[in-house]
């Protein structure tokens, strides 16, 4: 099947600003995803050493069964959209999108990298960057606003680093 042009920039952002909307009429809250992971590992490590958990006010309070939680079932049904629309769009293949100066093991290490940063950023702020740029920014939490003007500085600083790789 042969790719199909992505989506315009605009729809997409209208499309997930009607996302984000439809999500506070039915579910009363905004769009997250790191609650959902910290439910799943704080499962895993119940199974393991469930008196650490219990033990530690800050796992304790998410040691329930994750599926108890609407927020799982948004991020599965992330994974299910996103696959479905790679797959219409001709866009599921396995390869490793990358420059012409970067090897692919490299790519590897430095997207697990970034992704680790990233989820320890979230989890030390108490929120990923859909729960605090989408939603605070929805709701013009000044947290909200601060963080993603955090974000673009952090990105355009570190840009100039790794554009190497890339062109």
């Amino acid at each position: 099947m042969k790719e199909k042009p992505y989506w315009s920039p605009y729809v997409s952002g209208v499309g997930l600003g009607i996302t984000l909307l439809l999500a506070f009429v039915f579910m009363g809250r905004g769009l997250g995803a790191s609650g959902a992971i910290m439910r799943f590992t704080t499962a895993i490590v119940d199974l393991f050493a469930h008196d650490h958990v219990m033990a530690n006010p800050y796992f304790a309070k998410y040691a329930e069964n994750p599926f108890s939680n609407w927020l799982v079932y948004e991020i599965l049904g992330v994974m299910i959209g996103g696959f479905l629309s790679g797959m219409l769009a001709g866009r599921n293949k396995w390869r490793t999108g990358r420059g012409p100066n970067i090897s692919k093991h490299k790519r590897w290490v430095l997207a697990f990298v970034g992704g680790a940063i990233m989820g320890f950023g979230a989890r030390l702020s108490r929120g990923c960057t859909s729960g605090l740029a989408l939603t605070g920014g929805a709701t013009l939490a000044v947290g909200g606003w601060v963080f993603m003007f955090a974000v673009f500085a952090a990105a355009y600083a570190t840009a100039y680093f790794v554009r190497k790789q890339w062109i």
